[in-house]
């Protein structure tokens, strides 16, 4: 069986017998692996810890057997740290949280969306959050909203998603794609104030200025828009995201 190198993210680990654990990895080339770090659990491995959730490293793998890379689990001979993320992020609850969120939306993506465009976008968002460098939820949020948009489910932001009509509007809807014009809106639609428009059309593009200077209430609006057209578009809850909103209630 051939090996082969890449670049990967830690995305989660289980412990398998006394020493090993297995691996779910995002890497740059090969999209989502599974993998056994043999002895990884023993105070003598070599490279245990760059193997934490949210590390960052440059690893050779031995294939296993089978072509389905879902299927197959890999075998990790050699691991060097690229990025030691996960010891800033771990001392920080908020940052944890939000780390975990990243990497459980990640986990969730196709094998087909599982792009070197989503591995860049994790690891950015990964190291912005060991900086510090803005607000935990913030970038958890941008980092939701492009995953989406990378996967080709990017919320319709500007003119109505179910009729076309040009925008603003002010109701937002998870199951439509986005925001509704008064026509379109159902009963009980979230109302979207233009502060929080703005905000969520900022955090996917990137502006962080004006996303570190929104109000706390539009912040507040925004991660919960996109919580909800996250999960949505993931036909499943991130369970981290509880954690997240619990935590931050809390500060």
């Amino acid at each position: 069986m051939p090996t082969y190198r890449d670049e990967v993210v830690v995305l989660r680990t289980h412990k398998l017998g006394e020493a090993d654990r297995i691996l779910t990895l995002l890497s740059r080339q090969h999209g989502k692996v599974r993998a056994v770090a043999k002895g990884v659990r023993r105070t003598s491995s070599r490279f245990g810890a760059r193997l934490e959730p949210f590390m960052v490293a440059d690893v050779q793998l031995y294939q296993g057997r089978g072509a389905d890379p879902s299927r197959r689990l890999d075998i990790v001979q050699q691991a060097e740290s690229l990025g030691s993320y996960g010891s800033e992020i771990a001392v920080h609850y908020d940052r944890y949280t939000a780390a975990s969120a990243m990497v459980e939306a990640a986990d969730r993506l196709n094998e087909a969306e599982a792009t070197p465009q989503q591995y860049l976008l994790l690891v950015g968002g990964l190291r912005a959050l060991s900086r510090g460098e803005h607000a935990a939820r913030s970038v958890l949020d941008s980092y939701l909203l492009r995953a989406m948009a990378l996967s080709g489910w990017a919320p319709g932001l500007d003119d109505c998603t179910r009729c076309g009509a040009p925008g603003p509007h002010t109701t937002f809807v998870a199951q439509l794609g986005g925001v509704i014009c008064a026509n379109c809106a159902p009963a009980g639609a979230a109302r979207v104030t233009a502060e929080t428009g703005g905000l969520l059309r900022s955090l996917i593009t990137g502006e962080w200025d004006a996303v570190d200077a929104a109000s706390p209430q539009a912040t507040s609006a925004a991660s919960g828009l996109i919580a909800a057209y996250a999960q949505w578009h993931l036909e499943r809850g991130i369970r981290a995201l509880e954690l997240v909103s619990t935590g931050e209630a809390g500060l």
